[in-house]
């Protein structure tokens, strides 16, 4: 799959719309366990850009993305957005900080409500807000369809009566309707047919340009959040440990669990791919309820010294590589 867009233009360090500290999420398990769903994650996102989230499934991605957007209450840490801290704020304050703030969920199918029209699901966060009424949002609601590459005369129709990538582009008009700053794109294109995906996703660019929108862009696929991302974060689980430039964070990864994410990615030139070896992750990954100490990754890495530093101490998310590159491994770039 290939995107034709390139990313937006770099945004500047400093200027970030979100800011995640040390936040944590814990759910409770049979038995009177936790499970550490996300655990002590330090992120921005700068204005204006996109910032790809990958990692395996389970590692925590979708709920970080639900505590960003405060679907979901952190067990601790903060969450900062436009410089409020969506932890202390309630009722109106919290309502009208969610206008500015959407989500794009993973599965088409399952995120539009069979039994409403088309137009109905489009206008439904318009409603809530209170934005728009009668001609006004029959008027609005043709104008996304049209922004999203869909018939504005398609209001009256049901999302059965559509494909999944169609459905997915009315997801994408319902998250634009109340006019956010702020998208998160949860595995949007996870669920779509290899030739649709990149449709989906010179979408969104160009969305983003015309209306200076910023992703936090979630997906397992590197190839797809290359294409997107103007910086990735990394996570394994519940954890962040790399992040860096889209260009870096290929080139010149630091994190042992990110260069076997990289290594398996497919090369499409058969000559290459034939005697390439790509990087394999020993065992399975560790459950959230019970984590390794130190490294969460010691336990399958390949240049882990345990017992030693790697499964007594757990390492920082410091700098490392180049420009503003973060890796948390006590022998990053070893590998």
């Amino acid at each position: 799959m290939a995107a034709t867009a390139t990313p937006a233009a770099k945004a500047p360090v400093g200027n970030e719309i979100v800011r995640v500290e040390n936040v944590v999420k814990h759910y409770p398990a049979a038995g009177g366990a936790v499970v550490q769903a996300v655990a002590g994650v330090d992120l921005d996102i700068r204005r204006g850009e996109t910032l790809g989230l990958v990692g395996e499934s389970g590692c925590g991605k979708s709920t970080l993305a639900r505590l960003i957007t405060a679907l979901q209450p952190v067990t601790s840490g903060r969450i900062i957005f436009n410089g409020q801290d969506l932890s202390r704020l309630s009722g109106r304050q919290l309502r009208r900080v969610r206008r500015e703030m959407q989500i794009i969920f993973q599965d088409p199918f399952a995120s539009l409500d069979p039994r409403m029209t088309v137009g109905d699901i489009i206008a439904e966060p318009m409603d809530n807000f209170g934005l728009a009424r009668g001609k006004e949002r029959r008027t609005r609601v043709q104008e996304l369809l049209r922004l999203v590459g869909l018939n504005p005369n398609f209001t009256n129709r049901y999302p059965h009566e559509f494909s999944g990538g169609q459905r997915q582009r009315i997801g994408i008009a319902r998250a634009l309707s109340v006019s956010p700053s702020f998208i998160v794109c949860d595995e949007p294109v996870s669920a779509l047919d290899v030739s649709i995906q990149a449709q989906i996703i010179n979408l969104l660019q160009d969305l983003q340009k015309e209306f200076h929108l910023t992703y936090l862009f979630i997906a397992h696929d590197l190839a797809v959040v290359r294409h997107l991302s103007d910086r990735i974060a990394v996570m394994y689980l519940g954890k962040v440990v790399e992040i860096a430039d889209r260009v870096d964070i290929y080139e010149h990864s630091q994190h042992p669990y990110t260069k076997a994410l990289l290594s398996s990615i497919p090369v499409p030139d058969p000559a290459v791919e034939r005697v390439r070896e790509p990087m394999l992750i020993k065992g399975e990954i560790p459950s959230p309820v019970n984590p390794p100490s130190g490294c969460r990754f010691h336990t399958r890495c390949p240049i882990a010294r345990a017992p030693g530093i790697c499964s007594d101490e757990e390492p920082a998310l410091a700098p490392h590589g180049h420009r503003d590159q973060l890796a948390a491994c006590h022998f990053a770039g070893q590998l």
